[in-house]
């Protein structure tokens, strides 16, 4: 029983039904809501944690949905390694069961939310043991949800994830070329011969290329041959002359990435497969291709606004393909500086800046609060920030100042709701078997 009641608060805690009655109340009571000190910004966190992992066992979606939410929240807004060290196994596991097919009526936005809950658990815990774990128990459930459904809604957030998982918890070269196989069938898939193509939207096209190029970037010497190659430089150089800007970015950095490494300059006849009969005309229609590639980014590099274009995208695009092309000039990529609290971020190649662009996507508002605590990032960067402050004083995010100290913020809700109730019960006790006749004429 004292189980059922537990997860009954939390869920309604978690309840969006009731969020403008708990606002002006929560409001009202704000001054008690005030955070100071690491102990008790990490007992907070921990709490609402506590009361949202509780309510992913709810029936009702949008309690699940509003708690996996939250949790994502909590995890971009800080490092929850204390929480993680309690609760890892259970909070995989319900994020698994809103992902697998049949285990619970999940919405898109659910698995949305619960695919990237799992791409923040393993940012958290980094190269480790439940990193490894993570990668083996979901990679096979992400690979199928994607094969299931292309559905706009959450196939981007399923590729993220696989990504993401893949980045921290792959250790062999196999495995990464596998989950870049997977994300590849989303647009290509394999038919059977009763099967009709579904023709991708450009959003799908965006991040199956954006997860793929990302992947791309961490690994030295794909075993693809000439063959492959040719069928995806052809692909991505045919996406350029798309009309969906994003489109064209994505597969501007993917080609950049693909010479940078030298795919193309790095193969001869030695390579050939048993496969390829003809090596050599490969490598020759690859140096063709490379030859439109350029032609292609010249004429991105100056394109014209068209009726209805946004100016800050096509200059975007512009900016990119100059990039680009002055990488073909002269073999060095752009470099990037980024401002990370009082110290400075910067990359030099087209792998760094792609998974720096991409990271920062996926974290979106919490990417500069992991970029200075997250340990694993400071080694994929190399990136060391400076000490915290010598007197221990604990210096609020943003994302913590909107987490616990906003009238809105989900703590002071749930801490609204439960003194209400609190309130509740003392007024019984004190006016024992008058208190219904009280709360009747209050109402």
């Amino acid at each position: 029983m004292g189980k059922r009641n537990s997860r009954s608060k939390a869920a309604a805690m978690f309840d969006s039904d009731d969020d403008s009655s708990v606002t002006s109340s929560s409001t009202a009571r704000s001054d008690l809501m005030s955070v100071s000190g690491t102990e008790d910004v990490q007992f907070d966190q921990e709490s609402v944690l506590d009361q949202a992992l509780d309510s992913l066992d709810e029936k009702r979606g949008s309690t699940r949905e509003n708690a996996f939410s939250t949790i994502i929240d909590a995890f971009k807004s800080n490092m929850q390694h204390h929480f993680v060290e309690k609760k890892f196994a259970t909070l995989l596991h319900q994020c698994l069961a809103s992902i697998k097919k049949g285990s619970k009526k999940a919405s898109a936005k659910e698995i949305t939310l619960a695919s990237h809950a799992i791409g923040c658990l393993a940012l958290t815990v980094g190269c480790s043991d439940n990193a490894r774990e993570i990668f083996e128990d979901c990679s096979g459930p992400l690979d199928e949800s994607l094969a299931r459904s292309t559905d706009v809604m959450k196939a981007p957030s399923l590729l993220d994830c696989l990504a993401i998982i893949t980045f921290v918890g792959g250790n062999a070269q196999e495995e990464t070329e596998r989950s870049m196989d997977i994300m590849w069938r989303v647009i290509h898939p394999k038919l059977g011969s009763n099967v009709v193509a579904v023709k991708p939207s450009a959003p799908l096209i965006t991040a199956v290329v954006s997860a793929w190029s990302f992947l791309l970037s961490t690994v030295g010497n794909l075993k693809l041959n000439s063959k492959n190659w040719q069928s995806s430089i052809s692909y991505l150089s045919s996406l350029l002359d798309k009309e969906d800007r994003s489109v064209r970015i994505a597969a501007g950095e993917a080609l950049a990435l693909i010479f940078e490494i030298g795919a193309i300059d790095k193969f001869n006849a030695s390579d050939a497969t048993q496969e390829e009969s003809k090596p050599q005309e490969s490598y020759i229609f690859l140096q063709g291709l490379k030859g439109k590639v350029i032609n292609q980014c010249k004429n991105l590099s100056v394109e014209a606004g068209g009726k209805g274009s946004a100016k800050k995208d096509l200059n975007n695009q512009r900016n990119l393909f100059k990039d680009i092309l002055d990488f073909f000039e002269d073999g060095y990529a752009p470099e990037i500086s980024m401002k990370i609290g009082g110290d400075s971020l910067q990359t030099s190649s087209w792998s760094q800046m792609i998974q720096l662009n991409f990271i920062k996507h996926f974290l979106g508002g919490g990417f500069i609060k992991h970029m200075q605590d997250n340990e694993f990032l400071h080694d994929v960067f190399g990136f060391t920030p400076k000490k915290k402050l010598n007197n221990g004083e604990h210096r609020m995010s943003g994302g913590e100042k909107r987490m616990f100290k906003s009238p809105n913020s989900v703590l002071n809700k749930a801490r609204t709701q439960l003194l209400n109730k609190q309130r509740v019960l003392s007024e019984g006790r004190n006016f024992g078997h008058y208190s219904v006749s009280m709360g009747d004429d209050e109402t």
